[in-house]
């Protein structure tokens, strides 16, 4: 059964806060993005890099995923930023802001080299040309940047998020494609504990591997919704079970509380468990670090 990295969890860390990277290495999160971008401040962009540097040099996050999240390369600090982390061994992905097309990718491996890219999906072009951009050879995953892709298109706030699910869609399906990570947007109330535990939920259930997160109170929901239930793991156990006797017996389906199964079924059943058992391992790789 193949091993699959969770990311039920990726939580934004200014990079200029020293007690925030600090703390980082404490919290139960599946990613950290190291924000050097809009949690920055154009006064403190440099030492924010040298300090993020400094941090991820001498502070083990692991098990948790590290990805810096640069500038755009039209600023004064995206090339500096770009280089600076191209061959940290400290730094698992390179984040790219306001990916428009798979040329702003280009861009960056060019100064990153081998290091693997995550694209921000934040603007009305980037939502058209997702599928191109999700095809790109460096690129390992997508985070859905629904506040500024709000701005743009100049939609509202709808608990039901009507208004983003075409570029929610365009983006999830293109990163299904391509087989590609891809996380949803912040929920900006980090009080409301309701909201997010909604928001969370229906982002799992369109496909999202998981959410992004702009404070450490909203870890547990994002953990939790994005987890397979003990439910969804012994039914997915059965559902081997039931398919494996029914093809012992000459048979291509079962049938499993009323409801049939085929091998599509087995196929996401299996992803379950699998995912469980990542899951699982990661929480005692935490425990040892």
């Amino acid at each position: 059964m193949p091993q699959v990295r969770p990311f039920r969890s990726v939580l934004y860390i200014p990079a200029s806060k020293e007690r925030a990277l600090e703390k980082a290495r404490e919290l139960a999160a599946d990613a950290i993005i190291f924000d050097l971008e809009d949690a920055v401040a154009p006064s403190e962009k440099d030492t924010a890099r040298a300090t993020l540097a400094q941090a991820l040099t001498e502070t083990e996050y692991r098990p948790r995923v590290r990805i810096v999240r640069i500038n755009g390369l039209e600023t004064a600090w995206g090339r500096a930023d770009a280089l600076a982390f191209a061959d940290h061994p400290g730094v698992d992905a390179i984040l790219i802001p306001k990916v428009n097309a798979p040329a702003d990718l280009d861009a960056v491996a060019a100064l990153a080299g081998d290091k693997p890219l995550w694209a921000m999906m934040e603007t009305a072009l980037g939502m058209l040309n997702a599928a191109a951009i999700a095809a790109h050879p460096h690129l390992q995953g997508m985070v859905m940047g629904t506040n500024d892709l709000a701005k743009e298109i100049g939609s509202r706030f709808r608990a039901d998020r009507l208004p983003m699910q075409a570029g929610l869609g365009l983006c999830l399906l293109a990163a299904k494609a391509h087989g590609r990570v891809i996380v949803d947007g912040v929920y900006n109330a980090f009080k409301d504990e309701a909201g997010l535990r909604a928001e969370c939920e229906q982002g799992r259930d369109m496909g999202f591997d998981g959410k992004t997160l702009i404070h450490p109170a909203q870890l547990e929901i994002a953990n939790t919704a994005f987890a397979p239930s003990a439910d969804e793991v012994a039914l997915a156990r059965r559902q081997i079970e039931a398919f494996n006797a029914a093809l012992r017996d000459g048979q291509a389906v079962a049938v499993v509380d009323g409801r049939i199964v085929e091998n599509l079924h087995v196929v996401t059943a299996q992803a379950t468990l699998a995912k469980a058992q990542a899951i699982g391992a990661q929480a005692i790789a935490a425990l040892v670090e």
